[in-house]
């Protein structure tokens, strides 16, 4: 086994000696400067190659899901090659949205009526023009969860889409709550209301038709939450989940270093407020809205107003409500979870590695790098990620050869 930090100094010591010896009439001198170039791109190629390129951890709780990725999702096995030259995690996740293309898609919008009179906002892509399952009663449904502030509309999600869309799928993806009805409300990750009723809704729409769901974020937050609720009382066939975070104390500590604070906390936390505001006529007859526009912090921000709209006597009781981690042992649906050690919004010692290998429904697949939903790949990463390669094999699997998986224990 080659040791990283002995191949890295040696580089590094080589170079020096090339630097010491071969610089003497300036840098652009006789061909140094072009030599130069060539020895510090040839020592960051064996640097990337060696410490940056590296294959996927797959854990598993159990033989039969894990030789079940290995046969049916390649990419579980294959060396993920970050994009050469934005690897790091913040880039990665900072860049993201603006690399990526935006496929075109368009939706069909829905409001369903939820529980409290409120409306719930669901985007439908029909895909009738399937060639794979022309009838739509059982063209399989995959329903989607973008993260905190995402929308239909965001990259990932339509990359996703138009996955699914050569799969031959339908796909719908839950855009949040349209109106707050009688009851004042948003949502959180705690909170599996909605979700079930929009899962409900499109079991009743299509009945016969296998459903799987896809949740990235604090939308896969959400979905595992729910799992953990439901165990066996579901219709989904399987779960996929992305960039999710599994202790949200260790999250949001994380989130409130300077450098991630000043990069990633500040723009979320002014995006939620964002939100409140627009609903700010109705919420702030029962919220101190103009304290919550104060709130510097995500923290701060469910402090002030997201653990009181949902009943918690605490902070800290809404965040080891909303943390996936201590629900996993109850999920009994196949549920495969992708996280990159580099996330700073989902550091990699709180990876709910111990609890996966605790219950054979769970899948866990660990790149060392990726940031937060970034997973960008070649050379120009306009295209498809990483992450859309994992979805689009596991999605595949599901619902085609989903009845190898009806029974993990």
């Amino acid at each position: 086994m080659i040791s990283l930090d002995l191949n890295f100094n040696i580089l590094t010591r080589d170079l020096s000696h090339y630097l010491e010896n071969q610089v003497k009439v300036g840098l652009f001198g006789s061909g140094v400067g072009l030599s130069l170039v060539l020895g510090f791109s040839a020592a960051y190629t064996c640097y990337y190659l060696i410490s940056v390129a590296k294959k996927p951890q797959l854990i598993s709780g159990g033989k039969k899901f894990y030789q079940f990725l290995k046969e049916q999702c390649p990419v579980v096995s294959e060396t993920y090659y970050p994009t050469f030259w934005c690897w790091e995690s913040r880039i990665q996740t900072l860049l993201r949205p603006f690399v990526t293309a935006k496929p075109g898609v368009v939706y069909r919008n829905e409001l369903i009526k939820a529980a409290d009179g409120g409306q719930i906002s669901v985007d439908w892509f029909d895909n009738d023009d399937s060639l794979f399952y022309p009838d739509p009663t059982i063209r399989p449904t995959v329903l989607l969860l973008p993260g905190l502030t995402g929308t239909s509309r965001e990259s990932y999600i339509l990359h996703m889409v138009q996955q699914s869309r050569d799969l031959g799928y339908r796909w719908v993806v839950l855009a949040k709550r349209a109106g707050c009805g009688p009851t004042p409300r948003t949502y959180c990750a705690a909170n599996t209301e909605d979700l079930e009723t929009v899962i409900d809704h499109i079991q009743k729409t299509y009945e016969v038709a296998p459903m799987m769901a896809a949740g990235v974020s604090m939308g896969g937050m959400m979905l595992a939450n729910y799992l953990g609720r439901k165990g066996r009382k579901t219709c989904l066939k399987g779960v996929i989940v992305f960039s999710a975070g599994w202790d949200v104390f260790e999250c949001t500590a994380s989130l409130e270093k300077p450098l991630d604070r000043f990069l990633f906390n500040s723009y979320l936390t002014s995006c939620l407020q964002a939100s409140v505001h627009r609903h700010r006529p109705v919420l702030e007859k029962c919220y101190d809205i103009d304290h919550v526009m104060k709130a510097k912090t995500i923290r701060q921000f469910d402090e002030r107003f997201t653990s009181i709209m949902f009943g918690y006597p605490t902070n800290d009781d809404y965040y080891r409500d909303a943390s996936p981690v201590h629900k996993l042992k109850s999920v009994q649906v196949p549920m495969l979870c992708l996280n990159a050690a580099d996330d700073v919004f989902s550091p990699s010692h709180a990876i709910p590695v111990e609890a996966v290998k605790q219950n054979p429904n769970l899948a866990l697949l660990i790149t060392c790098h990726g940031g937060h939903i970034g997973f960008l790949e070649g050379l120009w990463p306009r295209q498809s990620t990483y992450m859309d390669r994992v979805f689009k094999q596991f999605a595949k699997a599901v619902i085609e050869e989903g009845g190898r998986l009806k029974d993990l224990s």
